[in-house]
């Protein structure tokens, strides 16, 4: 239900809104500069184009294709360019960067591990270098004025078999910057089940975890994920929205599952530019974002990969203003929403809601009160 505070926030209002980010990959979110200068230092010449202006239109091209193979190349040319310690201290301390300067102000933001082994790094050594990064990339965003805290959620590929391996690696370094643990992939062909082993482990240690689930497959990809695996967040998960009936007359009725993901307040990572880029929407007004948030799901916003969406959480929230009406006090839901959800301590959380979030939609929010009384009196002035 929309707020009746009526006042739909402008661009500069929604970057400087405090914003959280639960589905962020570092592999989808690289400045095309940067793959530059990583390809050329480490002599990989199979990039599509070397100007980065032209290289950042590649990207979103080959994902907006509709071509499955074009859209998985554009991660092979990432990848490739992250495999060294430098390179991949880099790219988190710049992601850091970017998503302080968007106005983020806690971030879970997710790789593979297993995709950055092949110039000789070990598992490890590529978790201690993207923890610098982050380290790096939060205390540039404090000298520019910006706060921001990250976390990282170690991926593991559903097509593989290292789940077991990488979910011990995220619980020997949860104290020292993984949130947790992840598997990504393609859906169909490749269960969640596979891997119960890596999610019995995590449960038996007390740790988090999250699927993607329900993303190009449908309610059994969920349906696993929750009953079976035990996910703390659904990534993606918005084909919930085929257990969801809407009548004629605007009547909606809930399946069993729908239900319970409502019910038990499970997370939903919904990620509306990549989702329409994957065909799990046709468009922003018919994304299933608009009714689950009228339902009350737990609905978060997130941007999956920046780089190929060319998207960021402003973005993001601009396209759901201008297509939903959505209010500060909207932004505002979804943003709680996420920092409920995430995976650190629940004082942690608190302390960020109560201390950082809703001060600064306060302030936001107040800001406009004041235009408001200006506007009027400059209107009763000429009036008079």
């Amino acid at each position: 239900m929309m707020s009746p505070t009526l006042h739909v926030p402008g661009q500069d209002q929604i970057r400087r809104a405090p914003k959280v980010l639960l589905h962020d990959h570092l592999d989808g979110g690289l400045r095309p500069g940067t793959i530059v200068d990583l390809a050329l230092a480490s002599g990989y010449e199979g990039l599509p184009e070397t100007e980065p202006d032209k290289l950042g239109s590649w990207f979103r091209e080959a994902a907006d294709s509709g071509s499955l193979e074009r859209y998985l190349e554009t991660f092979a040319h990432t990848c490739a360019v992250m495999q060294t310690r430098e390179a991949l201290v880099r790219v988190a301390a710049e992601c850091a960067e970017d998503l302080a300067a968007d106005g983020v102000v806690y971030a879970e933001v997710r790789y593979a591990p297993e995709q950055h082994l092949e110039a000789g790094l070990t598992l490890e050594e590529v978790v201690e270098a993207v923890n610098e990064g982050f380290r790096e990339g939060e205390r540039r965003a404090r000298r520019d004025g910006h706060r921001i805290r990250v976390g990282a959620l170690l991926t593991a590929m559903r097509h593989a078999a290292r789940s077991l391996e990488i979910a011990e690696l995220a619980n020997r370094y949860r104290d020292q910057g993984v949130a947790g643990f992840d598997i990504a992939g393609a859906e169909a062909g490749f269960p969640p089940t596979r891997h119960l082993d890596a999610f019995e482990y995590l449960k038996r240690e007390n740790n988090h975890f999250t699927i993607h689930a329900g993303e190009a497959f449908g309610l059994p990809s969920i349906w696993q994920a929750l009953q079976w695996c035990g996910a703390d967040r659904l990534g993606h998960g918005v084909r919930i929205i085929d257990d969801i009936e809407v009548a004629d007359d605007g009547g909606v009725k809930l399946g069993r599952l729908a239900s319970y993901v409502r019910d038990k307040r499970i997370p939903l990572e919904l990620c509306p530019t990549s989702n329409l880029q994957t065909g799990a929407a046709a468009s922003y007004a018919e994304h299933p974002i608009g009714l689950l948030r009228k339902l009350h799901f737990r609905a978060t916003v997130n941007t999956d990969n920046r780089l190929m969406s060319g998207t960021s959480m402003s973005h993001e929230f601009e396209k759901l203003t201008e297509t939903f009406g959505y209010t500060l006090d909207d932004m505002q839901w979804f943003t709680v929403n996420a920092m409920k959800s995430a995976f650190i301590p629940f004082d942690e959380r608190l302390a960020m809601i109560n201390d950082v979030i809703k001060p600064g939609y306060a302030e936001l929010k107040s800001e406009w009160l004041f235009e408001q009384t200006a506007a009027t009196s400059v209107s009763s002035a000429s009036a008079g």
